[in-house]
């Protein structure tokens, strides 16, 4: 009776959880331990089905329970072992996993188990260790190849990656995890079409399995199918309602859909089924900058700051984000060191790159995922154009979408070689610009969306330069040098870049001199601004506004009467949210006014309804301060200390309007206020940008393109006479 007592609780448990119904299963069990307190199956499936509710004091009471009446069952100890795990009680992991394989030797399972343990904490050589320990004493463990082939995808080591899961579905075809493990490794091949299949072959085989949608929704994430990617991950939460991965994943879809909001609240939710989960705290903070959401935004700066400065590595602080967030080149680099290390480790298994032989023309590899309508076209294009082709032959290579456009044909047609590289794994695209012999690699894109810094960390040519894309150091061993100038990079902050310095005689940003503004007319009426009052502008990304940037900007709203601010449309939640917040600052919401998306030449006719542009800190306009600045349109910066926090300084030192930049905060307010009253000298500001455009070196781009080359030339005469990178000033009269 007893054993039939103890079977019909433990089914009714294990069936309630299959369907979600953590309570009823808690009941069940409940029902056996008090009838059974030593029976370590009940306290097992309690500990399950408290999980299953959020419940984790109460999940790892009654594992421990577990624990402590199985201490010499193998079987038991790996199982308890994997669940604290899971659970995030790593000690308590460790020690059962242990106790499982000095029970048993010769355990495979519990070697696999504690591979992924050493995983979590981010020990990937032990845990790869211990995964062919795995295999080598059970050949035929599947789950054990399919972990391999994990930790082998953390390294960035694709290749081998996809060799374990082709052997974990050799081993067993049936195992839905094993074509799931290869669908990743495939996609880090740039295979995104065999990914598919492993992917769909995963879903037929185990169409219970909440990973395996998740896997899939990251193949179509790949494809930018983000529609069909969310349908997919919501299946995998309808799966598994409480797994905090989905939940994660579908924040991540939802934020290329610019569903900010909804993404958020799915960063939270996930945050609550796994609170150990720092780099989801990270997604939620950058995720609240693009709605301009800031009710916490000091509290998590300090906790940002603070996990850098530890060298521990949180979504916020990956390079790119940190940009926004904070002015400090000390965290910037070691946020970026960090990055690196973990994320693109020099890939040896290539082999060091031999010497090029010297070529008639030096080839220049430029790397993007932008050759299409984009801001890093809109500048470089004219510099393709204006190459000096009987001494530089030009390569692209493209990773982004092939969309034809105007642009793209344009960018296309200056290249000697233009390559469509999105369908090649990393390893494959450095090997083939060595096999084509480039002798200097530009990445255009460093970490910002799309990257691919793994082409990179391959050695994809002697000498490699991060310019334009990235505006800060990558810190990274594989990038020697990062184009700037005196402004951006001045001597004492060069320790504070592992790259060393190109310095260009007047800024470091390109311009294209062709580029067209519209004829269109605007009315103030036809794009909502007032009839009459001062408009101050900021066209800049919502990321980009932190709550002291809007304090200061209500601070000068409240200084000039009758003025407005003109600011970008991404999202309606960021209009909302800036409304409430200049309500909160006592300005009238109304003195907002935002501008929807235009065409890039009647944007630039368009903005020169405003006055002045009001940048922000600590990550400037760029491409948006050249833009109103080739409208005629003055900008008024703050200069930081970063490199993102400099770039409107460079630019307008370049166009010969150094006024234009404030040190402090309060200098930046009170010339603000000064130049709104002030028609006479805002006039002759505005006056001499228009005068000089095509004077002054900003937009000189033949001028431009002939330094830019002679620091190519010096760059590569250094590596043929064998010598290391060394910082690089070009004269202003160089000439290549």
């Amino acid at each position: 009776m007893s054993n039939q007592f103890i079977a019909q609780c433990i089914g009714e448990a294990n069936s309630a959880v299959a369907n979600g119904q953590y309570a009823v299963a808690i009941e069940c069990c409940q029902r056996l331990v008090r009838k059974f307190p030593s029976l370590p199956e009940a306290w097992y499936n309690l500990s399950i089905a408290f999980r299953g509710q959020g419940k984790r004091e109460q999940a790892l009471n009654a594992l421990k329970k577990t624990d402590g009446l199985t201490r010499e069952n193998s079987d038991a100890q790996n199982s308890i072992g994997f669940q604290f795990m899971e659970l995030g009680a790593l000690l308590d992991a460790e020690r059962c996993l242990r106790r499982a394989i000095s029970l048993a030797p010769d355990f495979a399972f519990a070697y696999s188990n504690l591979g992924m343990l050493r995983e979590k904490q981010g020990r990937l050589d032990d845990a790869e260790a211990l995964f062919n320990k795995a295999v080598e004493l059970q050949p035929n463990l599947a789950p054990a190849y399919a972990n391999l082939c994990c930790v082998q995808l953390l390294k960035n080591r694709h290749e081998s990656a996809e060799a374990s899961a082709r052997k974990a579905v050799e081993v067993d075809p049936n195992f839905s995890k094993a074509w799931t493990s290869l669908a990743v490794a495939l996609c880090g091949l740039k295979d995104i079409a065999s990914a598919e299949t492993a992917a769909c072959a995963a879903i037929k085989l185990d169409p219970a399995s909440s990973e395996a949608w998740l896997n899939y929704c990251g193949v179509l994430s790949l494809q930018r199918r983000y529609v069909s990617a969310e349908e997919a991950v919501r299946k995998a939460i309808e799966l598994a309602p409480l797994s905090a991965v989905a939940w994660r994943k579908l924040g991540q879809v939802l934020v290329e859909q610019k569903q900010y909001k909804a993404a958020a609240d799915c960063f939270a939710k996930s945050l609550v089924y796994d609170p150990l989960a720092e780099d989801v705290q990270g997604e939620i903070v950058r995720t609240r900058m693009q709605i301009c959401e800031w009710s916490t935004f000091a509290a998590d700066l300090e906790l940002i700051s603070r996990h850098v400065r530890q060298g521990r590595c949180i979504s916020a602080a990956t390079p790119f984000a940190i940009l926004a967030l904070k002015d400090d080149l000390a965290i910037h680099l070691k946020a970026a060191s960090r990055y690196a290390a973990e994320q693109y480790p020099e890939n040896s298994p290539v082999g060091e790159i031999s010497e090029p032989s010297c070529h008639e023309r030096i080839r220049i590899g430029y790397y993007s995922a932008d050759f299409h309508n984009h801001a890093t076209s809109y500048l470089m294009v004219e510099l393709f154009e204006l190459h000096d082709k009987s001494r530089f032959e030009l390569i692209g290579f493209s990773f982004g979408p092939d969309s034809q456009d105007e642009m793209r044909q344009r960018v296309s047609a200056a290249f000697d070689q233009f390559i469509d590289v999105s369908q090649r794994s990393d390893r494959d695209v450095a090997l083939m610009s060595r096999e084509m012999g480039v002798d200097i690699a530009v990445d255009l894109k460093g970490y910002t969306q799309d990257c691919r810094p793994g082409i990179f960390s391959c050695r994809a040519a002697p000498v490699q330069v991060n310019y334009l894309g990235f505006p800060g150091t990558m810190g990274a061993n594989f990038i020697d040098y990062i184009v700037a100038d005196r402004t951006l990079i001045p001597a004492e902050s060069q320790a504070y870049y592992s790259e060393k310095v190109v310095y260009l005689p007047n800024s470091y940003q390109v311009n294209d001199a062709n580029r067209q503004i519209s004829s269109r007319n605007f009315t103030r009426s036809e794009v909502g601004l007032p009839d009459f009052g001062f408009v101050f502008a900021c066209f800049n990304n919502n990321y980009k506004i932190t709550p002291d940037v809007f304090a200061s900007w209500m601070r000068i709203l409240k200084r000039v009467p009758h003025s407005v601010l003109w600011l970008f449309e991404t999202n309606p939640d960021a209009v909302r949210n800036l409304r409430k917040n200049a309500e909160v600052h006592g300005v009238d919401a109304g003195r907002l006014v935002f501008a929807n998306s235009l065409p890039l030449d009647e944007h630039l006719s368009r903005i020169r309804l405003a006055d002045l542009f009001l940048d922000t800190l600590p990550y400037n306009a760029h491409t948006t301060t050249s833009d109103a600045l080739w409208a005629g349109l003055p900008v008024l910066t703050r200069m930081g200390a970063s490199f993102a926090s400099r770039v409107a300084a460079s630019l307008l030192r370049a166009v010969d309007v150094p006024e234009l930049i404030a040190s402090t905060q309060q200098d930046y307010e009170n010339l603000a206020s000064e130049l709104a009253s002030d028609p006479e000298r805002l006039g002759a500001i505005k006056q001499r940008l228009v005068e000089s455009r095509n004077s002054t070196p900003l937009f000189d781009s033949t001028l431009f393109t002939r330094h830019l080359e002679a620091a190519y030339s010096a760059m590569c005469e250094r590596y043929h006479s064998g010598l290391p990178p060394e910082h690089i000033y070009v004269d202003a009269g160089a000439a290549s």
